[in-house]
């Protein structure tokens, strides 16, 4: 028997957002007792919460949101455990092994990498996430990987609050998205899938036409 698992953190008014983007603020619109219904206003970016990442999102060139196929958005799944990591710590193709051996053996899967760094959701240290070097980056790519997703904000290094000597890049962003996939970030309580014999995801993102992304309401299915 399988059991079906969310993996989305809640749309709320003052959630984390990536440095920079919108706020999300969710407020009562319309209500029943006066209106006869009850009606949210939402506002919100693109990358809001637990999102996906079109490759758009880092070049204009490259495929926005409606032009990629479904079937990016849903299948089976392998999981990489890198738990245990220090803050921003590189995530490093040998530290991606066993699950690059999973997927030669599983071709058409997407890959989750579990950081365990949802456990920081709403602090401070939510910005000080393990990041996927783009040597990894590579190396899941180069086996057919076209979506990835991670219990984090980023694959990239998040910038400190006030940091403007480095250069962020986004380069595995542009490994990923450049190789036509599509990421997945803010996933929480990716830890429960470690272990599964079967893990199936669903990451099917709002359908807005031009987008560089969108929220997501990720669930999997175990078996």
């Amino acid at each position: 028997m399988s059991a079906w698992l969310d993996l989305s953190v809640p749309v709320v008014t003052g959630m984390p957002v990536y440095p920079g983007d919108p706020e999300v603020t969710v407020s009562p619109a319309l209500h029943a007792g006066d209106d006869g219904v009850n009606v949210l206003s939402l506002h919100l970016g693109s990358q809001s919460g637990t999102h996906v990442d079109a490759p758009y999102h880092v070049d204009d060139a490259w495929p926005r949101l409606d032009e990629l196929p479904l079937e990016l958005f849903a299948g089976p799944a392998v999981v990489a455990d890198v738990r245990g990591l220090a803050p921003r710590a590189p995530v490093t193709p040998g530290l991606l092994a066993p699950a690059l051996d999973a997927l030669a053996a599983a071709p058409g899967s997407m890959l989750l990498l579990v950081t365990g760094w949802s456990r920081h959701w709403g602090t401070p240290e939510y910005l000080a996430h393990p990041w996927l070097t783009p040597e990894a980056a590579r190396a899941v790519a180069d086996a057919g990987v076209r979506t990835v997703a991670v219990d984090a904000l980023s694959v990239d290094p998040t910038p400190e609050p006030g940091d403007t000597g480095a250069d962020f890049g986004l380069p595995a962003h542009r490994v990923l998205c450049g190789a036509g996939g599509v990421i997945a970030e803010n996933l929480t309580g990716l830890d429960r899938l470690v272990g599964a014999r079967e893990v199936e995801v669903f990451l099917f993102p709002l359908r807005l036409p031009g987008a560089d992304g969108a929220p997501v309401r990720a669930v999997a299915r175990t078996a």
